[in-house]
């Protein structure tokens, strides 16, 4: 009897050592959280808030990877922005990378980031398979909504930038009305763009033009009848103190 009895209180020490363990642990992460720059914070805030954000096999985690960012450069020279514009731009093109990444990397890519000597260009397809808006019209799919309030987010944090919008179709949509065709819904889809930007934090006055391009500008090596052509697209320029970009 007095064996069980002492077996029995001989066991406690186990559980309350991995209450202690699970506690130090948990001190642990929270002392490692503390630690870590305003980028990673922020970016582990988005992967709980994020519903679209996932860990891909791509990345390590969801702290971004700097060898995995969907960005094309094109040549061309970037004399005219200073080197803390230029960097300004990189980051937020990280940024963004890390935000607006989907478990799909085997897929097409709805989003590109492409920095560019005018600025950074954001190309946001309204994909078949994957529509920023509902058919024919300017209502944002949840998606589409999560993808515009997201770049909200990012954007809104730099007041010294400013945001052309742009709406295009592809060549050879046809539209339910004789009255509204792809000027009209090129433009009213960029129109929409601004206003959810705006209602998610981007100061109005950082907008400086929105434009329905129709079918008059397709992508190149791309064409004119694919639907990657059917987009909006987002520039940010950096505005200096001298003249705005």
């Amino acid at each position: 009897m007095s064996r069980k009895k002492h077996g029995h209180h001989g066991g406690a020490w186990k559980v309350a050592y991995a209450d202690f363990v699970t506690a130090m642990m948990a001190l642990f992460l929270c002392l490692w959280l503390t630690s870590q720059d305003t980028r990673i914070k922020q970016a582990i805030e988005r992967a709980f808030r994020n519903p679209f954000a996932s860990v891909t096999k791509e990345s390590t985690g969801i702290i971004p990877n700097k060898e995995t960012q969907a960005v094309k450069s094109n040549s061309g020279n970037f004399d005219s922005a200073s080197a803390v514009e230029l960097r300004m731009l990189r980051r937020i093109v990280q940024d963004l990378s890390t935000s607006l990444q989907t478990s799909d990397q085997n897929g097409p890519q709805n989003v590109q980031l492409e920095l560019t000597p005018e600025g950074l260009r954001i190309h946001i397809f309204d994909r078949a398979k994957k529509s920023v808006f509902m058919p024919d019209s300017t209502d944002f799919t949840p998606y589409g909504r999560w993808v515009f309030t997201t770049l909200a987010w990012e954007v809104s944090r730099y007041d010294n930038l400013l945001i052309d919008l742009e709406g295009h179709t592809e060549k050879g949509s046809k539209s339910k009305r004789e009255d509204y065709g792809s000027w009209e819904l090129s433009a009213d889809r960029a129109n929409a763009s601004r206003r959810l930007l705006q209602q998610h934090g981007v100061n109005p006055a950082q907008v400086r033009k929105v434009t329905g391009m129709a079918d008059t500008t397709p992508l190149p090596d791309h064409p004119p009848e694919d639907e990657v052509n059917r987009r909006v697209t987002v520039l940010l320029k950096v505005k200096t103190s001298s003249a705005s970009l």
